[in-house]
Order: structure tokens, then C-alpha cells, then sequence
């Protein structure tokens, strides 16, 4: 029985709950869903992503409904093949294929999805976070993916396309970053559709315009992506021998372009000031893998969330795992052991 109230509350634990079901295969049950929140229990996106996971593994399920505060998850081994999902209007398409990686890794054979829906959306990884922060970060460990954007997708339409082919792993790697990195260059991508080029243009001049502050030498690109919605964003990355620092911004009407690239800038440079080796978004994604690997494993993160502090008390659901939590002087190690 897992209570779906815990903590931060959110529907976190509802997707990574049912993934680690499907991957030791053991039926469980959520119980107060989203119970704190404005609207409790599944919303349309979670409905989506368990709906994804249901069908890969022939899932037995009971209360896989919108508005639904208890759940009942039956799973079966995954089924390799090809899927095809489409998540309707602006969905998250990452923290869908995120649910489905951790569910499917272990798999008997490669197993492809191809998803529609909302590539860069608010609340979720962006798609270039996924893609160039969240899967190699993952690679380090083991896990082995292919992936390809062919549409992107924004607010309020979607209408995003991508696939991604998650391949048979049986032992993940510790991953061990537990010293402060050098980092010398950013990389980013910035996105934008229906939107003049002036917008990228000044967003991509303001994050350049920051780093070179903290010394860092930038390449950035600007990519222009029909749709049917308007939409724009930047992703932006450091990598160090070890690891890799991300951060993401996404456009509004209220933020000025110079707004959007100097914070996601200034974001990056909080998280390599502070000895970080995981950025406080990337933590809370690879924490399963974590505990799935070799032990120890060890990293430093800038502040340890809600977010984080919830996952930890779920993944102790599964597993036999202990999470070593220590201050240092401006960042927090984390050892799973």
C-alpha cells in the first residue's frame, strides 16, 4: 500500500511508483492520489502515461480513471515490440517516456515507442533536457536508449512527435561523482515556433552574454520548429569528465527573450557554483536507477527538494536501500548505499 498523499504529494509518485511495480513485478496500491491538491487524484496526463505502461506489460488495473484517488496495479512481464501512444493535446511527452524507461529497461528485447503530445511543456523536462542531460547522465549507468524528435509540440495543441527504443540492460554501474567538476563550456539549444527570429536571436545573446561572466565559452543553436501551437524555450548543459549540469527555461508572454536566456543561464552557472554533480531536476530522475545499481553510488547536489525527499521515501517502498544525506559547505552528498 503506498500513500499517494506523502510528501510532496504529486504525481511523481504515481508514475514512478507504477514503473518500479512493473520492473519488480509486484501488484501494489495507491491510495489518496494527489489528495492535497486544487484538483485531486489522476489528471489527464497521468491517465496517459499509466495507460502506456499498462499496455506494454498486459497490466491488470482498477481505478485507472481521470479524477481517481486509489489504484490497483497488477503487472505482467513487458511485451518488446513497437508502441505507438498518442497523449493528446499538450502532454508531457519526457515524463511519459521517462515512466516507460524505467518500467522497460530490463526487458527480454529492444522495445520501441513512438509518442505524440507536448515536447516542451511546463512541469516536465523539455525535450532537449531529455536528450542531451537526463539519457547520457543515464548512460553512465548502463542504460542504453535511442531516441529521435521529428515534431515538436507546445502548449495548448501538442502535436509533438518522437520515438524512442529502450534496449535490454541486466546490471546497471554505481555512478560516482563526489567532488566538485571543472565545467568550461555550456552548450544549449534554443526552440522556437511561430515566433519571430529577433526572439531566439536576443535570448541566445543574453545566455551568452551571462556565462562569458563565469568563463564559460558557449555554442548554442537556434532551432525553428513548425507547429501548430506558439511556443519557444532554451535547454542548456555543461559537461565535465564525470557528469552533466542542465537547465531549462521556457518562454511566456510575461518574460522578456533576454529574461528567458539569462536565467537559464544564471540557472546553470547556481548549479556549477555549488559543487553540484547532479542538478536538482536530474536527481530526482536517475534516484531509481540508483538504487537499482551496484552500491554505493555518490553525488553532490545543490539542495536536496521536496521532490527529492518524497522519491527517496518511495523508492525504500521497493528496495533495500539506505540514502546518506550530508550537508557540505554549499552543496549536499548523497550516497546510496
Amino acid at each position: 500500500m503506498i500513500d499517494g498523499s506523502y510528501g510532496e504529494g504529486g504525481g511523481q509518485i504515481v508514475r514512478t511508483a507504477v514503473a518500479l511495480s512493473v520492473l519488480t513485478k509486484q501488484p501494489i496500491e495507491i491510495t489518496d492520489i494527489r489528495a492535497g491538491r486544487p484538483i485531486p487524484g489522476l489528471r489527464p496526463q497521468h491517465y496517459t502515461a499509466l495507460s502506456c505502461i499498462r499496455t506494454i506489460c498486459d497490466a491488470e488495473v482498477e481505478g485507472l480513471s481521470v479524477h481517481s484517488t486509489n489504484l490497483k496495479f497488477t503487472p505482467h512481464d513487458v511485451k518488446p515490440g513497437v508502441y505507438t501512444f498518442d497523449i493528446g493535446t499538450a502532454g508531457s511527452m519526457t515524463l511519459v517516456f521517462q515512466a516507460c524507461l524505467l518500467s522497460a529497461f530490463h526487458a527480454s528485447a529492444p522495445l520501441t515507442i513512438i509518442l505524440r503530445g507536448g515536447t516542451d511543456v511546463r512541469w516536465a523536462p523539455s525535450w532537449d533536457y531529455f536528450a542531451h542531460v537526463f539519457l547520457p547522465l543515464i548512460s553512465k549507468i548502463g542504460i542504453r536508449t535511442d531516441t529521435q524528435l521529428l515534431r515538436r509540440g507546445y502548449y495548448p495543441t501538442g502535436g509533438g512527435e518522437a520515438t524512442l527504443t529502450i534496449h535490454p540492460v541486466e546490471k546497471l554501474i554505481p555512478f560516482s561523482a563526489q567532488e566538485p567538476q571543472s565545467f568550461t563550456e555550456m552548450s544549449g539549444i534554443i526552440h522556437r515556433a511561430n515566433l519571430p527570429d529577433h526572439i531566439s536571436t536576443r535570448m541566445k545573446h543574453a545566455a551568452i552574454k551571462t556565462a562569458m561572466k563565469r568563463n564559460l565559452r558557449s555554442s548554442i543553436q537556434i532551432e525553428t520548429a513548425p507547429s501548430s501551437s506558439t511556443g519557444t524555450g532554451i535547454t542548456l548543459w555543461s559537461e565535465s569528465d564525470q557528469t552533466i549540469l542542465g537547465s531549462v527555461v521556457l518562454g511566456e508572454k510575461t518574460l522578456s527573450a533576454e529574461a528567458v536566456g539569462e536565467t537559464a543561464a544564471n540557472h546553470l552557472i547556481q548549479e556549477i557554483s555549488s559543487g553540484a554533480t547532479l542538478d536538482c531536476y536530474a536527481i530526482d530522475q536517475i534516484l531509481p536507477y540508483l538504487a537499482l545499481a551496484p552500491k554505493p553510488s555518490t553525488c553532490l547536489i545543490r539542495e536536496i527538494s521536496n521532490h527529492t525527499q518524497t522519491n527517496m521515501w518511495l523508492i525504500k517502498q521497493f528496495f533495500s536501500v539506505d540514502f546518506e544525506v550530508t550537508p557540505q559547505q554549499n552543496a549536499v552528498r548523497i550516497v546510496v548505499k
